[in-house]
């Protein structure tokens, strides 16, 4: 007999904010709209899908939310189009442990170095909730 222990609804909660973070923050920077919305509709980072292996245990849950916080701050750290080893090999560790429970992130870390300059987005977190 295993016991195991479910991962607790802000685990879930975080999980799902982190993934919002990549379509708010990190596509925005360098991805136009047409191809977030492929994204969405390929089920990039969704934990909705048939293929996922993820239980709902706290190991698991923790894992997916290192492996995304990693991802977020190596993608994050680039600056230009040169890209450390180490960068390289932490970027493709955390995609093969998200890979492990199902989860798509099919994205070289190249992609993340063409930064665009403006970023007009309808994925992007609005600056204030005020129209004028």
């Amino acid at each position: 007999m295993k016991i195991v222990y479910a991962a607790t609804k802000e685990q879930e909660e975080y999980i799902n904010c982190l993934i919002n973070y990549f379509y708010s923050n990190i596509f925005p920077h360098c991805f136009d709209d047409s191809e977030i919305t492929v994204f969405e509709h390929l089920g990039i980072l969704s934990l909705q899908e048939e293929q996922i292996k993820y239980n709902g245990t706290m190991k698991e849950a923790f894992e997916i939310i290192s492996s995304l916080q990693s991802l977020i701050a190596v993608i994050e750290s680039l600056k230009s189009n040169h890209i450390r080893e180490h960068h390289r090999k932490l970027f493709q560790k955390n995609i093969r442990l998200l890979e492990r429970y199902g989860i798509s992130f099919p994205f070289l870390i190249e992609q993340f170095t063409n930064r665009r300059k403006a970023v007009l987005s309808m994925y992007s977190q609005p600056a204030n909730q005020w129209l004028i």
